[in-house]
C-alpha cells in the first residue's frame, strides 16, 4: 500500500511541475510575441552589438532553461511585469529585469569573443608547444604577446584613456580565466601589470608617452629588480644606491631572483637614494636600460635545472635623473602600489582547472582509490578558491578594495597550484624517479613509462616558487592576522 501512495504522489508532483514549466513556457512564449516592439544595445568590448527581441530573449530563456535556480528565483510573475511594462509603452530597458538580462548577455559575449579569439588568434606553434610541454623561445614569447597586443588586449586591465580596454573586473577575471583553460602561457606581467600602473598613475606626461604605447605593443621587454642578497621578505631593507650626479643618478648594487632578466630590454628598479632611520623611507623607483654600461646579468639555476632567474649586478650605472618616477623618496609607496597589481589573478584559477581536468584523466585510467580521493578533495578545494575569487570580484564590481582578500587568494591559488604538481607525481609513480631535466629527453632517450611523468617531476619542482613570489605565503599570513584578526 506504502508504495502504491508513493507511486501515486510522484505521478502527482509530476504533473504539478509540468504544469509549472508550461506556465513558465506560456510567460516565455507571451514576451516573445512582442519581440518587435522590443530594440536593445548592448556594449561588448569595444563595440556595441544590437539585439532584436527575438535573439535577446531566445538565448535569455536558453540560460533561464540551463540555470533551473533563476526560475524560480525569477519567476513567471516577473515575466508577466516586463510584459504589462511594454504593453503600457514604457521603457523596457528601464526594467530591471530587462537589465539583468543585458548583464548575463554582455558577459556572455565577452566570453565568446576571448574563446574565438584564442581559437583563431592564439599563434599555433606556441599552442603546440604549450599543449606538448615543449620549452618557449624569447621569440615565441614575444609572437603570443603581439597577438594579445594585435587584438588591443595587451592593456587588459588599464583605463580607455592610457590605450587599454577599460574592463571591468570580471571581465578581466573572464578574460584571465579563458586563457588558462586554453593552456596559454601567462602574459608577463612585469609590463602591463606592474610598472605601466606605476607609470600612468605617478609618472609625468613625458614619460607616459615614452613608455606606455612600447608596453601595449610588447615592444618592450620589462623586468622587476626588486630582491636583493638579504632583502627578500624584508624589501625595506634593500642597499643598492643610487647617487645623484648633476642630471644622473649613479647606482651601484645587486638584485637577486630577477626573472627573465636575460631577455629583457628594460628593468624598473627600487634603490635607496637617502639613508633614513626608517628604513621605508629614503626609497625610490627608477627605469633603467638593461644596455647601459656597468650591468651585468648571472644566471641562477634554479632546482628543475632550468635557467629562469637571475642575479644582476649595478656598477656605477648612470642613469638619467628623467627616469626617476615620482616624488625622490616615494619608492615604498609606489612599490605597494604596485604588489597590489601583481597579486591580482595570482590564484591562477583557470591553469588550475585546465590542469586538474587533465589529471582527472590520468587518475581514472589507474587502480588508486587513495588518489582518486585525493584528487576529488582538490576539486573541491579549487572550487571554493574559485567562489572565493569570485565572492572579491563582485566586491570589486561594487566599489571596494582589495585587502587581505587578495592574500588569502594567493596563499590558497599557490597552495593549489603545488597540490597540483605533487599528485601529478604520485600518479607519475616510479616513473618520476627517471627525471630527463627541464627540457625533456635527447631525441635518442624516450622515456619509460607514461608520457606525462617526465614533465610532472619538471613542473613539481619550478612550482615550488608559487608560495614565495609575489610576497611569501608567511607574509601574506601575517598580513591576514593583522587586518583580519587584529593580531
Amino acid at each position: 500500500n506504502s508504495k502504491f501512495f508513493e507511486f501515486i504522489n510522484m505521478k502527482i508532483f509530476l504533473f504539478i511541475s509540468i504544469l509549472i514549466f508550461g506556465l513558465l513556457e506560456t510567460s516565455f512564449a507571451k514576451i516573445l510575441n512582442l519581440e518587435n516592439q522590443i530594440q536593445i544595445e548592448v556594449p561588448s568590448s569595444h563595440k556595441f552589438i544590437k539585439y532584436n527581441d527575438s535573439n535577446m530573449f531566445e538565448e535569455f530563456i536558453y540560460d533561464i532553461k540551463g540555470m533551473k535556480i533563476d526560475v524560480f528565483l525569477v519567476g513567471p510573475k516577473k515575466y508577466v511585469d516586463l510584459e504589462k511594462a511594454i504593453l503600457d509603452g514604457e521603457d523596457p530597458t528601464d526594467n530591471e529585469y530587462v537589465q539583468l538580462i543585458m548583464k548575463k548577455l554582455k558577459k556572455k559575449n565577452f566570453r565568446d569573443e576571448v574563446k574565438a579569439f584564442l581559437k583563431d588568434e592564439y599563434p599555433s606553434h606556441v599552442k603546440h608547444k604549450q599543449d606538448n610541454g615543449i620549452e618557449l623561445t624569447k621569440q615565441d614569447m614575444i609572437d603570443f604577446h603581439k597577438s594579445v597586443s594585435a587584438k588591443g588586449w595587451m592593456g587588459y586591465n588599464w583605463p580607455v584613456e592610457y590605450g587599454g580596454t577599460g574592463w571591468t573586473t570580471t571581465q578581466i577575471y573572464i578574460f584571465q580565466t579563458e586563457f588558462g583553460l586554453a593552456g596559454c602561457p601567462p602574459l608577463l606581467a612585469f609590463g602591463v601589470s606592474m610598472v605601466g600602473p606605476v607609470i600612468y598613475t605617478f609618472g609625468n606626461e613625458e614619460q607616459k608617452s615614452k613608455y606606455l604605447p612600447d608596453i601595449l605593443n610588447f615592444d618592450t621587454w620589462w623586468c622587476q629588480g626588486y630582491s636583493e642578497p638579504g632583502s627578500g621578505s624584508d624589501l625595506a631593507s634593500l642597499k643598492t644606491k643610487a647617487v645623484r650626479d648633476g642630471d644622473e643618478y649613479v647606482i651601484n648594487g645587486s638584485k637577486t631572483w630577477t626573472t627573465l632578466a636575460q631577455n629583457a630590454d628594460w628593468i624598473f628598479c627600487l634603490v635607496r637614494t637617502e639613508t633614513t632611520a626608517i628604513k621605508q623611507e629614503g626609497i625610490s623607483f627608477i627605469l633603467i636600460d638593461m644596455d647601459n654600461p656597468g650591468i651585468e646579468v648571472k644566471p641562477i639555476i634554479t632546482i628543475d635545472g632550468e635557467h629562469e632567474v637571475n642575479s644582476v649586478f649595478f656598477t656605477d650605472v648612470r642613469v638619467p635623473a628623467a627616469n626617476l618616477i615620482g616624488e625622490e623618496g616615494k619608492g615604498w609607496t609606489y612599490a605597494k602600489f604596485l604588489l597590489a597589481h601583481e597579486r591580482f589573478g595570482i590564484a591562477a584559477v583557470g591553469g588550475s582547472k585546465r590542469s586538474l581536468a587533465r589529471l582527472k584523466d590520468i587518475v581514472s585510467e589507474l587502480d588508486n582509490p587513495i588518489l582518486s580521493r585525493k584528487v576529488t578533495q582538490l576539486e573541491i578545494n579549487l572550487s571554493s578558491l574559485e567562489i572565493t575569487e569570485l565572492r572579491l570580484l563582485s566586491a570589486l564590481e561594487n566599489g571596494a578594495h582589495p585587502g587581505a582578500e587578495s592574500s588569502i587568494l594567493k596563499i590558497r591559488g599557490t597552495e593549489i597550484q603545488q597540490e597540483l604538481t605533487e599528485l601529478y607525481v604520485e600518479a607519475a609513480g616510479e616513473y618520476a624517479l627517471i627525471y630527463p631535466g627541464p627540457h625533456g629527453h635527447g631525441d635518442n632517450a624516450m622515456p619509460a613509462g607514461p608520457e606525462h611523468a617526465p614533465h610532472s617531476v619538471s613542473k613539481y619542482l619550478n612550482m615550488r616558487k608559487t608560495s614565495i613570489y609575489g610576497g611569501s605565503n608567511e607574509i601574506q599570513k601575517n598580513i591576514i592576522s593583522k587586518h583580519v584578526l587584529g593580531v
